[in-house]
């Protein structure tokens, strides 16, 4: 496993394929063996072969130690004597390796062949061990965490060797019980060996043991070293114990079960391990893909008892282990405020000015604040004061920014976590970067809530300028009957007329009223089948008193649509006195109505001033831009649009400047007579 591990992660160093080597030949040699040893027969040629290897073994692992130890010496000045004293020695039992196997047994004796056999392993195994002392004796007091696993493996190796050996030229034979455990040596080194490579990227090797795994295989082996103790124990209990042996044999078992399961659910004892595991058996404290891909995850989960500003706290706090904390945030550009907290019921009111000394600090330098540190030792943090509420919080342990643009959007303050841990810069610079990207989200997060708030308030706008809209055309029609009144008061017609208008008036501002108290679904029922040619004839004669009057042509009768009269008569009208006043008084407007399929075809055309491309594109439909000044409200055309697009119709516009424009609206019929 070790071997394939080696060869997948291998990058083209030097160091890093004399170990895929070396491991290698370790795999072939220890098969070998076991071939052997399994078929229970020992032909000459395996067991030469077998022999052949054990010498291989060796040099191959010479070789790589010598590789590691060439700029060592070198660095030392020490190079020449001592390199070329070992690589004396290797060549020597290269050679005697090589050529012995072969012409060992021109060698009559037995015994005398047996003990040359024997010494040479142990001077192959003599070699090896002064190599290992040699690479952790010249390597700098600091860097030997690096290599100190792959010194006490290797070594081990060897060291074995040499007393198995040694042994067995003591005693002219050798004992079979060293000889049968050799293989479970090696096997306990395969660990120490890969902690070693994935400690040394230098050597180009890659290699990447799951911290997951790690865990909880240490956890595994952990309650099976317990339950291996508590049976023994309970064994020793049944026998000694007398008549009541049995009973207490199980209410010992069943206490250490429920020790057991108090200790793989503490998350206590949780952290402790894996701040052990990652301290002794690892080079970075982190799985930076993992923590990332947890933290993510934390933010995006949808999970109704988590609000997002609580995951955010949980999702930084994970990464250090805390147990709970309190987010602040500004929220007037001149404080910052408590807005939530997760699994910390302090509840702290105070506010916190952007002029203090935390803000003006935290936005200085853009540290994470580590309390523990501040308090030990003050004149790093320079003239940091914190605020009395932060000083009396006991449980309080870090202080992180939540820095967007540059700027202080506001901190959390984590409590201490479970277990005692050392906070470094590794842990520094995780936080930083995942505080960044929460500041990020929860930016993101105001910037939703104050975009739905002003959609709000949009709305409200929009129905106020709707309702002003037609207020305004209410008073149009009024001022001009008001206007023609002092010429044409006597006219009989004339106030048959005035009174219609002020009728018509007055039912549209109820119906506007009316509206304004409707819900959504008593205003889906207001709409009705509506016969066309009667509501455009009375929208023509309404608007029958300006000019130029416009000319209705009907191309049938009985074209009906389902919609709410008073708002689709409101939509033609105000399209209709569009083109009345775009067009001068010897110019004329028609209102022509047609079918073309399942639509009923409205044409308001007139031959007025026009439209440039340009402005139909850019700013006939735009709400708020008009072109009438203070006269205008500019939501007309944008109102007639959206609500005929609310019917399943369309709304066109074609237009030249000069030449005219026509207004064409679709709407899906209801029946045809």
């Amino acid at each position: 496993m070790l071997g394939i591990l080696l060869m997948t992660s291998w990058r083209g160093r030097l160091q890093g394929i004399l170990l895929v080597v070396a491991v290698s030949v370790m795999v072939l040699w220890a098969s070998v063996a076991a071939y052997l040893s399994a078929s229970g027969s020992n032909p000459d040629l395996l067991q030469r072969l077998y022999y052949f290897l054990e010498s291989v073994r060796y040099l191959v692992w010479y070789a790589f130690l010598l590789k590691l130890l060439h700029p060592l010496l070198s660095e030392h000045g020490e190079k020449n004597k001592t390199i070329r004293f070992f690589e004396l020695a290797v060549y020597g039992l290269c050679i005697f390796s090589i050529v012995y196997p072969f012409v060992g047994n021109l060698i009559r004796s037995t015994d005398l062949r047996f003990e040359i056999t024997m010494f040479g392993y142990v001077l192959m195994a003599i070699t090896g061990l002064a190599l290992i002392e040699q690479l952790f004796r010249n390597t700098k007091m600091d860097e030997r965490w690096s290599i100190k696993f792959l010194c006490l493996g290797v070594g081990g190796i060897f060291a074995y060797d040499f007393f198995l050996y040694s042994n067995a030229l003591l005693y002219k034979n050798i004992n079979m019980e060293l000889w049968s455990t050799r293989g479970a040596i090696n096997a306990l080194v395969v660990p120490l060996i890969a902690v070693t490579a994935a400690r040394n990227p230098k050597w180009s090797l890659q290699v990447f043991v799951s911290r997951h795994i790690v865990f909880h295989t240490t956890a595994l082996l952990g309650a099976g070293f317990y339950l291996l103790i508590m049976a023994a124990g309970g064994y020793y209990i049944r026998d000694y114990g007398g008549t009541w042996g049995g009973v207490a044999q199980i209410t010992f078992m069943f206490g250490a079960m429920v020790v057991l399961f108090l200790l793989m659910f503490s998350g206590t004892v949780r952290a402790k391990i894996k701040v052990f595991l990652n301290k002794h058996f690892y080079n970075y404290k982190y799985d930076y893909r993992d923590e990332w891909t947890r933290f993510t995850k934390t933010l995006s989960m949808d999970r109704p008892d988590r609000r997002f500003r609580e995951r955010a706290i949980e999702a930084v706090a994970e990464i250090v282990e805390s147990p709970g904390g309190m987010l602040w945030l500004t929220r007037d550009n001149n404080s910052y405020q408590l807005v939530t907290h997760w699994n910390f019921p302090v509840s702290v009111r105070e506010k916190v000015f952007n002029t203090e000394s935390l803000i003006v600090f935290l936005e200085k330098t853009q540290w994470i604040i580590d309390l523990d540190e501040y308090y030990d030792e003050p004149e790093m943090y320079d003239e940091l004061k914190l605020p009395p509420w932060l000083a009396e919080l006991k449980s309080a342990w870090l202080i992180i920014p939540l820095m967007r643009m540059e700027k202080v959007m506001g901190f959390i303050v984590l409590t201490r976590p479970r277990s005692a841990r050392t906070f470094n810069w590794e842990d520094s610079d995780l936080l930083k970067a995942a505080s960044r990207q929460a500041a990020s989200y929860l930016a993101l997060l105001d910037a939703s809530e104050a975009l739905a708030d002003a959609r709000q308030f949009e709305a409200f706008n929009r129905l106020s300028a709707f309702v002003v809209h037609d207020i305004k055309n209410v008073v149009a029609q009024l001022s001009l009957v008001v206007k023609n009144a002092e010429r044409h008061i006597e006219n009989p017609e004339f106030m048959k007329d005035a009174v219609y208008t002020v009728q018509n008036a007055v039912n549209r501002m109820n119906k506007l009223l009316g509206q304004l108290k409707q819900d959504d679904s008593t205003k889906k029922d207001s709409a009705k089948s509506i016969d066309m040619v009667k509501l455009l004839s009375n929208i023509s004669d309404l608007a029958s008193v300006k000019t130029p009057a416009p000319e209705v042509e009907f191309a049938r009768h009985g074209i009906n649509v389902i919609a709410d009269r008073e708002r689709l008569a409101s939509v033609l009208s105000h399209l209709l006195q569009n083109a009345q006043e775009a067009t001068t008084s010897d110019g004329w407007v028609k209102i022509r109505l047609d079918v073309y399929g399942d639509n009923a075809i409205i044409d308001i055309e007139d031959n007025g001033c026009g439209m440039d491309e340009d402005f139909i594109k850019e700013r006939l439909f735009k709400p708020f831009d008009t072109t009438k000044g203070n006269a205008g409200m500019g939501i007309g055309v944008y109102e007639s649009r959206e609500y005929i697009s609310s019917l399943g119709g369309e709304l066109d516009v074609s237009s030249v400047p000069g030449k005219g424009t026509l207004f064409q609206v679709r709407l899906p019929l209801h029946n045809v007579q």
